[in-house]
């Protein structure tokens, strides 16, 4: 996969590592997520939407078998809520309206099955997000730790000030550093500084 936003990209040679051509690709699956050559998200969200649609049958199914409330929510947590939520901190920030109001449908359909309320996907990745910078704050060796900078108050945090550029180079790299790790044989025992 290559990320090139210029409006002429040159034509680049296909890439040899230990002897085979790597396949250039516009999407590629990596620890459960879609990642597509526009950084977009619009490929994850359809697999994400097909497959909590595909777990709401069995939420049917244990519902005409009238079983409580308390069983149907719990069961949607675990079935489908999971599905839905599957890596969100990574991809709802930059989803589009559109795409989260098919994953809000479906959540609305299970609500409508469960007959409860639920919690909003804003409300999961907001407490998710909150649950991961909590864990970045209390390890320091965690290479994010650094940007979490406390106020003179001593109560809040201080916004990062990052443009979006450092950022994606930052997830580009990690995402290298994994699979050049996971790859390739000669550079397993090699540490990242």
């Amino acid at each position: 996969m290559i990320v090139d936003f210029r409006r002429n990209p040159p034509a680049l040679s296909s890439l040899t590592i230990m002897d085979s051509t790597v396949a250039t690709v516009e999407k590629f699956k990596f620890l459960g997520c879609f990642i597509s050559q526009d950084l977009k998200w619009v490929t994850h969200i359809h697999f994400i939407v097909k497959k909590a649609q595909q777990r709401l049958y069995f939420l049917r199914q244990l519902k005409k078998f009238n079983l409580p409330q308390e069983l149907l929510r719990q069961f949607y947590s675990a079935v489908i809520e999971s599905v839905l939520c599957t890596s969100i901190t990574v991809w709802f920030g930059s989803a589009t309206k559109s795409d989260i109001r098919r994953l809000q449908r479906t959540v609305r359909t299970a609500e409508r099955i469960i007959g409860a309320p639920l919690p909003t996907l804003q409300e999961l990745y907001t407490s998710r997000v909150r649950k991961r910078a909590q864990k970045i704050t209390l390890d320091p060796s965690h290479p994010s730790h650094p940007l979490f900078e406390l106020l003179p108050s001593g109560r809040r945090y201080r916004a990062p000030n990052i443009p979006k550029f450092y950022c994606l180079c930052v997830v580009v790299s990690v995402y290298w550093k994994l699979i050049t790790l996971k790859q390739i044989p000669c550079m397993r025992k090699h540490t990242w500084q």
